[in-house]
């Protein structure tokens, strides 16, 4: 039987909970391991066992059923005022599986996993399992380095990651060797996992969350994924993790309906439900939602040192009628369509994350043009650190997959990002989302044949790489994957062996290598004097140029040429005369290009004025391709 006492858990202690201010929430409900004084005559000792503390305030009892007690149930307790049902069991510890058995105000009985479990059980089961981390970290050296973090004058390039496609069957111990040495020789700066979280059906990639507070049990133990963690820091490797609190499913065990009525949820489905994804709202204008999803924020960066969230479905967050006809939606107190709750949940996670855990990165997916997204709260923004350039992706991908022939009637795709570029801090991404669902793979995006098909994806990423903004590229795009994203089987690693595939995969560790060595591809992305363009207009062409610049008078000029015909002795204008340095030519043999045009490695550029230009040089292009010249200062 449950513990008269509550194992020290008093209604002052849910005092921040229930005012939207506790962010640990963690520490207070869910399970825990812990000694509490004996309470039988007599008895003097310490009693070992496990509190439970669930919220559910509509609730007429509640009990806890596990396999210590046959799944039967002992009962908790109503902690006084609070909402929340407590009790304390000896004798039970880590490893046990129970769920919590709910009795509704109309007498019906539910089972409902612990919402604030740091453990379940592996899918399709999903009981929760009391756990207790031992991890002991060996990161303070990055920690360290994070706090003292400029991230947005530093080089950021993500490589995106579904944990259970990059090599079928490993775990987060094999990861800890495969991935991290991967991502260590490919040169990228951070990591991305699509979501960690517990969530029962694969194909929904983890944006279906039944375990907030429960590292997904597919590839191993809470301290398993820490472990991982700790070995990319310690390779210098950041973890950026997509957090997903714009919905969660409706399974009946978990937080929908939880206690029988709308508790984590909107009740009227035109605010609580996504009718398209079949799955519930958040109410964030409800305190005890608020403490559960900022402290879920601060979970994942405290207990896991996680170094960034990126907000997954933030446009669905920000609208009332986000993919809503007339009608099936609420107006806010203003008529208008802005969802003010969810808004100000925003704001409020942004602001305590940068105040509470300096050098975190927070990104938005956000696909509107929703003004202030990375805007500081204080200065009336949202407060994130970053957003995701969905029309920079949509427009880029629509020029790749044009014939070649009819790339100079829509020049200005690639040119426009720049009308806008310096509203908000971007965040370049060829996402997961690009290469599933019919969209077809990277690769096979690209028309004509695989010559042109491959020097095109070389040219494609090499303008990526240079152009304003940080990077993301989904696993298996660095080497040309033909087949689209499917969650159920590996990437197919053995392409690399091949010519074309191999070339692109090594052009990748050089484009984020060189892109690490040289400040002017990072240092001033959001400030317009870190750029300037060369010619913006050669159409005719297919052709872009452009020169990004540090703040230490260091230059590189980017020449990009998406037409099958090469450039020879293409004149261009240059800020410095004298010797510029070939650091990347994207026809080199070693990425199974041509190796015929390029320029022996520097360009020599005159004191000759060209346009808005001190200087000029001629230079060499090759076909679907890109040069860098980086201004040797030595001469």
């Amino acid at each position: 039987m449950a513990h008269d006492q509550f194992g020290e858990l008093t209604g002052w202690d849910l005092e921040g909970f229930h005012n939207g201010g506790d962010t640990e929430l963690w520490k207070r409900l869910g399970s825990h391991v812990i000694t509490e004084q004996g309470d039988e005559p007599g008895d003097e000792g310490k009693v070992a066992g496990v509190r439970f503390a669930v919220w559910a305030p509509n609730a007429k009892s509640v009990q806890v059923i596990g396999d210590f007690n046959w799944w039967t149930g002992d009962q908790l307790q109503l902690v006084p005022g609070s909402g929340v049902w407590a009790g304390f069991i000896p004798g039970l510890g880590e490893g046990t599986l129970y769920k919590y058995r709910i009795e509704t105000q109309e007498g019906h009985w539910i089972e409902k996993v612990d919402p604030m479990a740091r453990f379940s059980e592996q899918a399709p089961a999903n009981a929760s399992i009391v756990y207790e981390s031992k991890y002991i970290w060996s990161d303070d050296d990055w920690m360290e380095h994070r706090r003292n973090g400029r991230a947005h004058a530093e080089p950021m390039s993500v490589y995106e990651v579904h944990l259970g496609g990059w090599r079928q069957g490993k775990s987060y111990l094999d990861l800890a060797e495969e991935l991290v040495s991967y991502v260590k020789w490919q040169g990228y700066t951070h990591v991305e996992f699509m979501p960690l979280a517990e969530h029962p059906f694969a194909p929904s990639w983890g944006y279906q969350v039944t375990g907030y507070f429960s590292p997904t049990s597919r590839f191993g133990k809470p301290d398993d994924l820490r472990y991982l963690i700790d070995r990319l820091h310690q390779a210098g490797i950041g973890v950026i993790m997509d957090w997903v609190p714009g919905h969660f499913p409706k399974d009946e065990w978990a937080l929908g309906r939880f206690d029988g009525t709308a508790l984590y949820e909107h009740a009227d489905p035109r605010q609580g439900e996504h009718m398209d994804w079949g799955t519930y709202i958040f109410n964030y204008g409800r305190n005890e939602v608020k403490s559960f999803l900022v402290s879920n924020a601060l979970y994942w960066i405290q207990e896991f040192h996680i170094d960034g969230l990126r907000v997954d479905a933030v446009a669905s967050m920000l609208y009332l009628d986000y993919s809503r006809e007339e009608g099936q939606w609420v107006p806010n107190e203003f008529g208008g369509r802005e969802n003010l709750e969810a808004i100000d949940f925003l704001r409020y996670v942004n602001r305590h994350l940068y105040e509470r855990e300096p050098g975190v990165v927070m990104i938005a997916e956000e696909s509107t043009s929703f003004p202030g997204v990375t805007k500081p709260v204080h200065e009336g923004g949202l407060g994130f650190g970053f957003k995701w350039n969905m029309g920079w992706m949509n427009d880029s991908l629509r020029y790749l997959q044009l014939d070649p022939i009819y790339r100079q009637y829509e020049h200005n795709l690639l040119t426009f990002a720049m009308v806008y570029q310096y509203s908000e801090n971007f965040v370049l991404p060829i996402s997961h989302d690009e290469v599933v669902h019919g969209k077809g793979s990277m690769i096979n995006k690209v028309p004509q044949d695989d010559w042109r098909k491959f020097a095109t994806l070389r040219a494609f990423y090499s303008y990526m790489w240079s152009f304003p903004g940080k990077q993301l590229v989904f696993m298996g795009c660095e080497f040309g994957q033909r087949p689209e994203f499917n969650e159920a089987a590996s990437l197919e690693w053995w392409v690399s062996e091949l010519w074309g595939h191999g070339g692109l995969q090594r052009l990748f560790r050089d484009l984020n290598h060189i892109y690490r060595d040289n400040a002017p591809l990072y240092e001033l992305d959001n400030d317009p004097s870190g750029f300037t363009w060369i010619n913006a207009d050669d159409a005719a062409h297919d052709t872009l140029s452009w020169v990004r610049h540090d703040t230490h008078g260091n230059h590189i000029a980017c020449v990009t040429n998406f037409s099958p015909e090469p450039l020879v002795d293409y004149e261009i204008g240059l800020p410095e005369a004298g010797a510029w340095e070939e650091i990347l030519n994207t026809d080199a043999p070693i990425y199974d290009g041509s190796g015929e045009f390029g320029n022996l490695g520097e360009v020599n550029a005159v004191a000759e004025p060209w346009g808005h230009f001190p200087a000029r040089a001629r230079v060499a292009v090759p076909p679907l391709g890109s040069i860098w010249l980086r201004r040797n200062l030595g001469s």
